[in-house]
């Protein structure tokens, strides 16, 4: 089975901890038969590679999120990277591009594309396998996945098919609509859009062509930034005649809010955190390293993080977007694919950072024009080079790095390090990369 696995979106939403650079897709909510926690991009994919190990799992997804994928897939893993936003057509089809010009799988062959974030069970992935070996027979260009609602809703968009058949063709779409007119649909036999469809790879590639002058991947890589931002369903999927859609009855939860993520969170409290008896359909998520206590409250959610603190009744919890748009903040926590950072301290000629560094990762050899580093390890063993000269680093030392040096640090254990910036003009722009010398 070939997949592409859609990662856009900043989910604001789910502030403070998405953002910009921190999508919902990589935040770790989902507790483990371990006891350890997972994101929805890691728990997708596992269940993707439980449900068909041998899968091509391709991730469409922007640059900006590269490090966190890498960070929490590995290094391994098939990315079709997206030069810049262009919304889901041209993410689509640069990402089928990839899998018949790159990994030269024949364009006969059929591709599911899916959310890379719906909270779903194993059969949901069965249900990929069949949906892709429908659109093999060729009967249809397009084959959807349509969900049976379980309420009317005007979050989602709605599939009209010609039959209750378990696969019918389809008659029409209709946008999301009102309260009464979602009701009177879902009598009438509409399905929820999922946003899941499969097709044979050399369908889209001709479309394609009929709509962009590209001649292949590398081409269409190199004039991403010039294609029209629209949409797979605009482009494609409307204009369509031989389409059908199949129907699921699964479990299928579409998290876009806090209101519908701590519906499938496993734990009421993650992190430090304390909910006394007297409080109902209360979550806690908290990312600090220090405790949240919530007292004789309902229905509501508390989150913390470096980049703030909410505290919200779950519905209303949904209209966040617009009062996060307000905020100028700098990104106070990112994952990169040789660990993480979290900035402590900001004044106004110096930023504290708290970095770690994975075990046998390290960071690009890099120099900085306007501002001094100093770095103090706290826990593990690794070492450094500082303009060439190279030294062991363990628990105490102290590295400083003068503006225009060229610096790296490799961890040959779990290293933990206090960064301290100090400049006049501090920016993540300040950053010459280097090939390393040996």
């Amino acid at each position: 089975m070939n997949i592409v696995l859609l990662s856009g979106g900043s989910g604001k939403r789910l502030w403070p901890l998405s953002n910009d650079i921190r999508s919902k897709q990589f935040i770790k909510f989902f507790k483990k038969n371990d006891g350890t926690y997972e994101s929805m991009v890691q728990r997708v994919y596992r269940q993707i590679k439980k449900v068909d190990k041998d899968a091509k799992i391709i991730i469409a997804a922007p640059k900006t999120q590269i490090s966190a994928l890498h960070n929490q897939l590995g290094a391994g893993i098939g990315i079709s990277v997206e030069p810049c936003r262009r919304d889901t057509f041209p993410a689509i089809l640069l990402a089928t591009a990839y899998l018949t010009d790159v990994l030269k799988i024949s364009k006969e062959e059929t591709v599911v594309v899916c959310p890379v974030d719906p909270y779903v069970n194993d059969d949901y992935f069965e249900t990929l396998k069949e949906l892709s070996e429908q659109a093999s027979k060729g009967e249809a260009n397009l084959v959807l996945m349509g969900i049976e609602p379980t309420y009317p809703s005007e979050k989602y968009g709605y599939i009209i098919p010609e039959s209750t058949d378990n696969i019918s063709n389809v008659l029409s779409f209709k946008e999301k609509p009102t309260f009464d007119m979602a009701d009177k649909y879902i009598n009438e036999g509409a399905l929820w859009n999922s946003g899941v469809f499969a097709y044979k790879l050399k369908y889209v590639l001709d479309k394609a062509h009929e709509i962009i002058d590209f001649t292949d991947y590398q081409d269409l890589f190199s004039k991403y930034d010039t294609l029209n931002k629209i949409s797979f369903d605009y482009a494609v999927v409307e204009k369509e005649k031989k389409i059908q859609v199949k129907r699921f009855a699964g479990e299928w939860k579409d998290i876009g809010t806090w209101n519908t993520l701590t519906e499938a969170m496993e734990d009421n409290i993650v992190g430090k955190g304390v909910i006394n008896d007297k409080c109902s359909n209360v979550h806690i998520v908290n990312e600090m390293d220090v405790p949240i206590i919530a007292m004789g409250l309902e229905n509501a959610v508390i989150s913390a993080s470096p980049g703030g603190i909410l505290v919200s009744d779950k519905e209303q919890s949904s209209y966040i977007k617009p009062f996060v748009d307000t905020f100028q903040q700098k990104i106070m926590f990112a994952e990169k694919s040789w660990g993480t950072y979290k900035v402590i301290d900001i004044e106004n000629e110096s930023m504290t950072i708290k970095v770690s560094l994975q075990p046998g990762e390290h960071m690009n050899y890099h120099s900085h024009k306007n501002r001094d580093e100093i770095w103090v390890v706290i826990s593990g063993r690794g070492r450094t080079i500082v303009d060439g000269f190279e030294q062991s680093i363990k628990v105490g030392d102290v590295i400083t790095m003068t503006a225009g040096c060229r610096h790296v640090v490799f961890a040959d254990t779990e290293l933990k390090i206090i960064e301290v910036q100090l400049g006049e003009y501090i920016n993540v722009n300040d950053k010459r990369k280097y090939e390393l010398e040996y």
